[in-house]
């Protein structure tokens, strides 16, 4: 394991119905495979060595014999791997027959895992031959040559660098309560499930919802293996399922009804899990009466790392196939938010200022959107343009087109005379670009806007991002205020995906030649003045950075609270040749270095709706002191 990355494999090999020889034969191949591919933890599916379907031959001795010889053989052949191998055998116990997971590294039996819950239904008939866990006494075995014992108690497995992981088989995760349910409240950190599970109509969608909400349930790894080809079809057909899951997200999943063997690998972050896990007060407090007998795996020489899972370089924005219904859910709670507050306060004017950038484009739409919603007249949202030293015609152009089209009230004030004058009451030079100079402004801005809504008996609409928030990018008591800010949980990165999904809506095609250049347009403050030419000289991604990385570090610095170190390691992974080592690096330093020190900030942040699971809301999500040091993340920032 590195970076909290345990890599693991979902193997289904070619079988052949109780030809023990054979199954161990192509077991090992994939076994050998794994270990190649520095796979720790492998699973195989439910009866492996000798078929899931020998059915009456299970009554047979030389099977159960020849199965035993097989056990005996993969023992030998691990003997000097580093690879756990979960494998599923018939094992005789007392006078019981069990369907058993064997859980092998490096020529050990480290333990055996008995069935619980046994299908006795249409073409499962399991209790013909098998008994239950729950039939059986704890009992001595001499195995494979070697002494093991066998019970019904829960058995947690642990490796040498603390992972943790638990074996249920098949028909235990469809039981009203898994096995796995304890053996995660135990501190199992993964899931093996050693399956055979045939294929019927819309059963492969069931099945894959029912792992994917048990991983989620129990924030847990979950890797799930089922037999396929070389199974009897008799009387059904196995299509050999490779499954992984994370907390309920697909990692990986095999090609059903291959022909081939296959092998699925990935890997499970178990940092992120136990991430999730000590800040949902609700596992915690199931966990409480959870029990399970620790089985230590051995130590394994160190491999040479390789990255196998897939980074989303931009883990705020929903994929394709959903991008309509997320933007859809999102407008929707923000306007859901703000109607709230109207209707709550009696109110049916609000104030926006409006600068023909992103944010206080999609306040605006959200703010349409909720006066359609609760019937109220579109002039009761009066938009400001409040040109002053930077605007530029083409934000300008657009701010005003936008308003004229949207049909709400507009109204225009000029801040260049009033921060002239304020700067000539304060005694700064109007020459010097300095902070004063553009956070003057800024604050002159949130003044005729606060004053306006008194005026008006309206309320004012922030337009500040998620983005801004944890860069403190923004002019404190200056567009930091408002009356609510409906943009405050979300991120830069997604608020463009945003307004080109309402461009797109038959219902705006008036605006969307707007919206779109609005979408192409630099991120600017607009507080310095214009270049030669009347374009934008000031880029917000210029001075802190690009926003797609900042926000890459905003969701994995506080949905997972991961260190600097792995924050590094991911987003060199996800970026690929895009950024740099010293650009990742740089502007990384920068967001931790300007993420404690704007706390202040965020302390006393306006109202607003929370819509993804990353705020920065004091009243919620994120309590930090506004004097909280840096130092641990920036001198690891700097040992990069």
């Amino acid at each position: 394991m590195k970076h909290g990355l345990i890599t693991v494999a979902a193997a289904v090999p070619a079988v052949k119905v109780a030809d023990v020889e054979y199954n161990v034969l192509e077991i090992e191949k994939l076994i050998a495979n794994a270990e190649g591919q520095g796979v720790e933890i492998i699973c195989f599916p439910e009866l492996a060595i000798t078929g899931y379907s020998c059915q009456d031959l299970f009554k047979e001795q030389l099977l159960l014999s020849k199965a035993e010889e097989g056990l005996m053989m993969l023992l030998d052949f691990t003997r000097k791997l580093n690879v756990i191998s979960v494998v599923g055998i018939p094992v005789q116990a007392g006078g019981l027959l069990l369907n058993c997971a064997a859980v092998i590294q490096g020529g050990n039996l480290l333990g055996l895992v008995p069935k619980t819950y046994l299908p006795n239904y249409n073409e499962f008939y399991e209790k013909r031959w098998f008994a239950s866990a729950q039939d059986l006494n704890p009992t001595d075995l001499y195995l494979a040559g070697s002494h093991t014992s066998i019970s019904a108690d829960p058995k947690v497995f642990q490796t040498a660098e603390g992972v943790k992981f638990g074996v249920e088989i098949c028909e235990d995760v469809w039981a009203p309560i898994p096995p796995s349910n304890n053996l995660t409240m135990a501190g199992a950190d993964i899931i093996l499930n050693c399956s055979a599970s045939d294929e019927l109509i819309g059963k492969h969608n069931y099945l894959r919802s029912l792992v994917a909400q048990q991983s989620a349930r129990t924030i847990s790894g979950y890797v799930y293996a089922s037999c396929g080809f070389g199974e009897s079809t008799q009387d059904v057909v196995y299509g050999g399922n490779a499954m992984i899951f994370e907390n309920g997200h697909l990692l990986v999943e095999g090609d059903r009804y291959s022909f081939q063997p296959q092998m699925q690998v990935t890997q499970i972050d178990v940092e992120r899990l136990r991430t999730e896990r000590h800040t949902n007060s609700t596992f915690i407090n199931a966990q409480r009466e959870a029990k399970a007998e620790i089985v230590e795996c051995k130590a394994v020489e160190l491999v040479e790392f390789q990255m196998l899972r897939t980074v989303n370089p931009h883990p705020f924005i929903p994929t394709d196939e959903n991008m309509a219904q997320t933007c859809e859910e999102i407008l929707n709670i923000q306007t859901a938010g703000l109607a709230k507050r109207l209707v709550h306060t009696n109110c049916q004017h609000v104030v926006v200022g409006i600068s023909g950038g992103l944010d206080s484009t999609l306040a605006l739409l959200v703010c349409v959107r909720t006066f359609d919603k609760l019937g109220f007249d579109r002039k009761g949202i009066v938009g400001v343009t409040m040109p002053g030293f930077g605007t530029t015609d083409r934000t300008h152009d657009n701010a005003t087109t936008l308003m004229q089209t949207l049909n709400i009230s507009q109204m225009e004030i000029s801040i260049a005379k009033a921060v002239t004058q304020h700067f000539e009451d304060i005694g700064h030079d109007i020459k010097k670009h300095d902070v004063t100079y553009e956070n003057s402004q800024a604050r002159e801005r949130t003044q005729i806007l606060m004053d306006l809504a008194n005026q008006l008996n309206a309320m004012v609409v922030g337009t500040g991002d998620l983005s801004e928030l944890a860069l403190g990018w923004a002019t404190y008591n200056g567009d930091h205020m408002s009356m609510y800010g409906v943009n405050a949980g979300i991120p830069k990165t997604l608020i463009q995906y945003l307004i080109r999904y309402v461009a797109n809506l038959p219902q705006f095609k008036a605006q969307q030649e707007t919206l779109l250049d609005i979408i192409d347009t630099p991120i600017s403050p607009e507080l310095t003045p214009a270049d030669a030419e009347g374009n934008i000289k000031q880029k917000t991604e210029d001075l802190v950075g690009p926003y797609e990385l900042h926000d890459f570090f905003l969701y994995y610095f506080l949905r997972f609270g991961f260190r600097p170190k792995k924050i590094f390691f991911l987003a060199r992974h996800a970026f690929g040749e895009q950024y740099d080592k010293e650009t990742i690096k740089k502007w990384l330093t920068t967001f931790c270095r300007r993420f404690f020190s704007q706390q202040f900030k965020r302390s006393c942040l306006p109202d607003g709706p929370k819509v993804g699971s990353v705020s920065l809301s004091p009243r919620g999500d994120w309590r930090m002191p506004s004097d909280a040091s840096s130092t641990l993340w920036i001198k690891e920032c700097e040992d990069l």
